[in-house]
């Protein structure tokens, strides 16, 4: 590749970004994802040589993004929020930021150019809170893994009957509790990567494991939860085979982060629970660790987090929590004299 800034063009510095960074380990869905902005970005701006690229170009796009880009939906149009008024959300508009950063730090490495993004401060926004389960929650969700409706036929007792895919359903629950795993994580876990004996579960990285940040790691599952996984792949055919995932639907097929989702918002409907999602048992798993005495380095490597930013986040939920619970539970401030 030409290492002269005035002819480098952006396309052919996008290729060779997408490339080093499928080369690093990052997931395929974060590649596709820097490969996307910047290309719309391309579309708007033009295939220029990248040394030519400014600080004010930078701006412009940002500007333009935040006032006037239009997001495109597969929504019906409704009369009540016409296009005018959908705009990014603050996340999306740092997201786009971040991959700037990235872009132009791996191009002022590659090819010693002026770095546009120098100055540039990231958009801020608020982070959304971070919600776990309740207790109450959690019962509910498997008891609606379980049973179905409850009937009253005419001159009869109520009844209620046993969910096709109770075991699966109660398992996946168990397991995504138990470890704190990632959608992609859960969806691409194989039958080879768990060992029911000791608890152990690998996860592997990339698309072929779904795990963030270029590198593995190993989990473990509690004795109910293996009772469950038992239990559900008992009555699998495949249950012996290492390559077949450790959940799959009805039609025999993984599940991935769409489908999984759908189906914890529809047990979650039928149980009662407000704003379920797969990820918050997640959060559930990672607050309830540090409640439980579990100290943050290991909580990082158990979750996969490349930082500890995250885990302090959790790590602040559960003083929270403990600090709640003094002030309501303090023995001197209790006494009555």
């Amino acid at each position: 590749m030409n290492r002269n800034p005035s002819g480098l063009l952006f396309s052919l510095c996008i290729d060779g970004f997408v490339k080093y960074k499928t080369a690093e380990g990052l997931s395929q869905r974060t590649v596709d994802s820097y490969e996307w902005v910047l290309r719309k970005w391309m579309e708007k701006i033009g295939d220029q040589p990248v040394g030519k690229i400014t600080s004010a170009d930078v701006l412009d796009y940002m500007t333009y993004l935040r006032t006037e880009y239009v997001p495109h939906t597969f929504a019906k149009p409704n009369p009540a929020h016409d296009a005018p008024t959908r705009k990014l959300s603050p996340k999306t508009l740092r997201n786009h930021w971040i991959t700037f950063k990235a872009f132009f730090g791996w191009a002022v490495a590659e090819f010693k150019i002026k770095n546009p993004m120098e100055g540039i401060p990231g958009p801020r926004y608020k982070e959304a809170p971070v919600a776990a389960f309740t207790q109450e929650d959690l019962a509910a969700l498997l008891k609606a893994c379980v049973y179905s409706r409850e009937y009253n036929p005419i001159n009869r007792h109520n009844f209620v009957t046993r969910r096709p895919s109770a075991k699966r359903d109660e398992a996946m629950i168990m397991f995504m509790l138990d470890t704190g795993l990632r959608a992609s994580e859960l969806c691409s876990l194989k039958i080879g990567e768990l060992d029911l004996r000791t608890g152990k579960v690998v996860i592997k990285h990339g698309d072929e494991g779904g795990a963030k940040g270029g590198k593995g790691r190993t989990v473990f599952i509690g004795k109910s939860t293996r009772r469950a996984v038992w239990r559900y792949l008992a009555d699998r055919e495949d249950r012996d085979d290492p390559e077949s995932p450790v959940f799959i639907n009805r039609g025999n097929h993984p599940f991935n982060s769409n489908s999984l989702r759908h189906l914890i918002v529809r047990l979650a409907d039928k149980a009662g629970v407000k704003g379920a999602h797969p990820h918050k048992f997640r959060h559930t798993f990672a607050i309830t660790y540090l409640r439980s005495g579990g100290d943050v380095f290991t909580l990082q490597a158990l979750l996969g987090h490349s930082s500890l930013d995250m885990v302090r986040h959790y790590a602040q939920i559960a003083e929270m929590d403990i600090e709640r619970v003094h002030r309501k539970a303090s023995p001197v401030d209790n006494l009555r004299f």
